[in-house]
């Protein structure tokens, strides 16, 4: 089991889905979080579920979470939050950046009819919103962290009526690839997690997998739709030393569905 005691771990997108259950996991195996997301509430609650989670640790939550509400899409808000983790736990070890969107148009719109608006939001928070967090988050980290960024099995591969989204996600492997080798003379490490069809609010906001709109078991050798949990485990190694000569890598969590 890789174990993260002590370290200090950012994550974004921690109030739901595949954020969440890696901030479960990653307080469970010992380490101190500072949790980003846009809904105060929200994260209101999932630090009541995280810590529930640890028998007899709810009461000391304080000392080992962190939570702030922003929106990655702003680089003052992000370099807020990254300053404040810094001031409260007095460094950085890790990050696991997870918040994204999927947009209105995923498997509607082909490319002739995606407006403006849709684009630059897609991209304004996979992928420069991203970049935001990146940029503020290497800054500081301590030599011998661990990045990891979330991109997806559409970020390695074209699907039509996509268009924003997949290139959104291919730029995050660009942009891991690239993080990677600049930092690798400090033993940083820069590397993302593609996954396949997760049961994460995202997907069940648009009825993809009832409607069978993603043709997931079709393609998928495992033919199930993956938990939010099976995500959180590759973070934990990411994350951890058991994988300290890995950088500059994207891992497939997809049951098969690219192989």
């Amino acid at each position: 089991m890789a174990l993260l005691t002590s370290k200090v771990i950012t994550i974004t997108g921690a109030a739901s889905g595949m954020g969440l259950a890696t901030a479960k996991l990653l307080y469970s195996r010992g380490a101190n979080l500072s949790l980003l997301d846009l809904r105060q509430q929200a994260l209101d609650a999932a630090v009541v579920e995280i810590v529930g989670g640890v028998s007899g640790k709810q009461a000391s939550f304080e000392d080992r979470i962190m939570i702030t509400a922003g929106d990655i899409r702003s680089s003052d808000q992000v370099d807020a939050w990254i300053a404040k983790t810094v001031d409260h736990f007095g460094r950085l070890d890790g990050a696991a950046n997870i918040a994204g969107i999927i947009g209105k148009g995923y498997g509607v719109l082909d490319l002739t009819e995606l407006s403006n608006d849709e684009w630059d939001l897609i991209h304004g928070t996979n992928l420069t919103g991203l970049f935001y967090c990146m940029r503020a988050q290497l800054r500081v980290m301590t030599d011998g962290g661990s990045l990891v960024n979330t991109t997806s099995v559409v970020g390695l591969e074209g699907h039509g009526k996509n268009g924003a989204y997949s290139a959104s996600k291919h730029g995050v492997i660009g942009l891991t690839k690239s993080a990677a080798k600049e930092v690798g003379k400090r033993n940083i490490r820069v590397n993302s997690i593609a996954p396949g069809v997760i049961a994460t609010p995202m997907i069940a906001s648009f009825g993809a997998v009832e409607s069978g709109k993603l043709g997931v078991f079709d393609r998928v050798p495992i033919a199930r739709v993956g938990e939010p949990d099976e995500i959180a485990t590759m973070f934990a190694y990411l994350l951890s030393d058991e994988s300290k000569y890995i950088t500059a890598s994207t891992f497939r969590v997809d049951g098969g569905l690219l192989g």
